[in-house]
């Protein structure tokens, strides 16, 4: 009788009204390989133990993807469930304005209809109007304090006291804090929509720990003086850590976007972290952001709220080209098994590491090799908590992914267009992914990078035809062989361009 009692508690409280909406967690790296982690690649050299930990729990995409090869379109994809390229294609500059229109709707937005309440916490670049708080009657000149150069803006050219406009909390966030891009300006942290501390100088890398690899790869313009962008990890994970904890003391579900600087330039592990991969200070930077992602798991296991949160976990592009030296002298290539890196249309560009765990939906442990877009996380999610996407203006190229998830088919897109430069696409269908391009790299080579792994291209304005089941790599353009396949795929790719849309609920 009292076994009996007990499931029917438990009954009423999985489904009845008062039972919350399951929280949606998305923790997003930047400039990750898909090699780097070890639940991708058993030879990585980068010890990943709290996201291979995270695999086991999850369903590991074998075959996902990001919209673009850069930063700011990967964002402004999977957060609208448009591809970016309907739009636009670059990044959001320094002090840039925002990418979104005031009718598009965001998943932010979307979740916050259902009673959500929704923050980001890290990387934003996607925009702000910098222009409402600019003092315009201040001007910059070439040589005025003996450093900046001509229009370069200082720190007197902005009334840090205002509120910023059209950032994340005009979008649906409720809640935002970050330094929204951690190599421009202006270098300090923000929460909500003001600075925490006003920029009082010019920034100076010289007053900064020493970079670890690479370069710093940062903008001029306004700094806080006791800006360190070594704390950015840290204090980050902190806020995301107290956020989580915080509302399991409430009664609505939340939505938190956390948006890692790492491991993008500048490569600054933290000196606890040296050492402890075989890749350098870029795998010192990955496992550093591992440990990160542990401490916010574990605070939703010691909140009570993990058995009821979809976690999430993805990139925005594969690794910076500095990628060819670590493979030179690391023996590691970040972006095994693929040809091509950040910017790159080859798969290495765009090709990440994608993991769903749903709990009670989706199996542990489950490895599947269906094709997948961040760009579906809209659909995907809308159908989770029961929100009908308008026909305008919202999700044009999201697939809803959840009977995947269940394990009620197979598959749910066949096709999917890559996109980083303007004039310069690839389009996948099944197996098979025709390149649209005088090449599938945009970011640097390497000719003994190339030499070291059997590849060889001369540039044409043809098409090149890849088989991805008998060529992962890349190596074998087989165009010539299959015009008929490069035909169809080229009226594909021209179909979707031209009717705006390729989510299948709004198929004719």
């Amino acid at each position: 009788m009292k076994q009996a009692l007990t499931a029917l508690v438990c009954l009423l409280v999985m489904g009845g009204a008062t039972a919350k909406q399951p929280n949606v967690l998305i923790l997003y790296a930047d400039d990750l390989g898909f090699g780097d982690l070890g639940c991708y690649y058993e030879n990585s050299k980068i010890p990943t133990p709290n996201l291979n930990e995270l695999a086991k729990e999850s369903v590991r995409f074998t075959d996902g993807h990001s919209s673009s090869g850069i930063c700011t379109p990967s964002r402004f994809a999977m957060l609208t469930g448009r591809h970016h390229w309907r739009d636009f294609h670059g990044i959001v500059n320094v002090f840039g304005d925002s990418v979104f229109k005031p009718e598009r709707l965001t998943l932010p937005e979307m979740l916050k209809e259902k009673g959500y309440a929704t923050a980001t916490i890290g990387k934003w670049h996607l925009g702000w109007d910098w222009a409402a708080i600019r003092n315009k009657e201040v001007k910059t000149t070439a040589g005025q304090d003996g450093k900046r150069k001509e229009g370069q803006l200082g720190p007197e050219a902005f009334d840090w006291s205002k509120a910023i406009p059209n950032g994340p909390l005009a979008h649906g966030f409720d809640y935002y804090f970050g330094d929204t891009v951690i190599n421009f300006p202006p270098y300090c942290w923000i929460e909500n929509d003001k600075v925490v501390k006003a920029p009082d100088m010019l920034m100076d890398t010289k007053k900064w720990k020493p970079i670890k690899e690479g370069n710093w790869e940062c903008r001029p313009g306004p700094m806080v003086s006791d800006w360190d962008p070594y704390e950015n990890i840290p204090t980050t994970t902190k806020k995301g850590v107290e956020y989580i904890k915080a509302q399991a003391k409430t009664e609505e579900p939340f939505f938190l976007y956390f948006a890692y600087p790492s491991p993008h330039a500048p490569i600054i592990p933290n000196d606890e972290f040296d050492g402890k991969s075989k890749a350098g200070p870029y795998g010192d930077f990955v496992h550093e952001t591992d440990h990160s992602i542990g401490q916010i798991l574990k605070a939703l296991k010691d909140s009570g709220q993990a058995e009821n949160t979809i976690v999430i976990f993805s990139a925005d592009n594969g690794p910076e080209h500095y990628a060819y030296a670590r493979d030179a002298r690391f023996n590691h290539w970040s972006a095994h098994p693929f040809r091509g890196l950040k910017r790159d249309i080859y798969e290495g560009g765009h090709h990440v590491p994608f993991m769903i765990k749903y709990p009670g939906v989706t199996k542990p442990g489950t490895v599947n090799e269906a094709l997948v877009s961040q760009i579906d996380l809209m659909a995907t999610l809308a159908s989770v908590v029961g929100y009908e996407l308008p026909a305008k203006n919202a999700a044009e190229d999201s697939h809803d992914l959840l009977p995947l998830l269940k394990g009620e088919v197979k598959s749910v897109r066949t096709s999917h267009v890559h996109n980083t430069f303007k004039d310069s696409y690839a389009i996948r269908e099944g197996d098979w992914v025709l390149v649209e391009a005088r090449s599938g790299l945009s970011s640097r080579k390497s000719k003994a990078w190339d030499k070291k792994h059997g590849y060889s291209e001369i540039e044409s304005k043809e098409p090149k035809l890849f088989n991805l089941k008998k060529d992962i790599g890349q190596r074998n353009d087989v165009a010539a062989k299959h015009p008929g396949k490069v035909k169809s795929m080229r009226a594909l790719l021209k179909k979707i361009r031209a009717q705006g849309h390729s989510a299948p609920r709004l198929a004719k």
